[in-house]
């Protein structure tokens, strides 16, 4: 992995980045009931929060995944 001079990130075009963040403790609790109500780790529904997100910023140009056809 290379690391950017400007952003501090290190850039992995292979696979996922690892991130810290900080959250509101009431937050957090909640994520943990979400993620032990679907059972499914908390990390998947950050992940998946995080998209559904980025979704709704770009409705009308669909983002492209890693692995899909243009």
């Amino acid at each position: 992995m290379m690391a950017s001079h400007e952003t501090g990130l290190q850039k992995n075009p292979e696979g996922p980045v690892r991130v810290s963040v900080s959250l509101d403790a009431d937050d957090y609790a909640d994520l943990k009931v979400i993620a032990k109500d679907q059972r499914v780790s908390l990390a998947w529904v950050v992940r998946d929060a995080v998209s559904d997100y980025l979704d709704t910023r770009t409705p009308l140009f669909p983002r492209k995944r890693r692995g899909e056809e243009p």
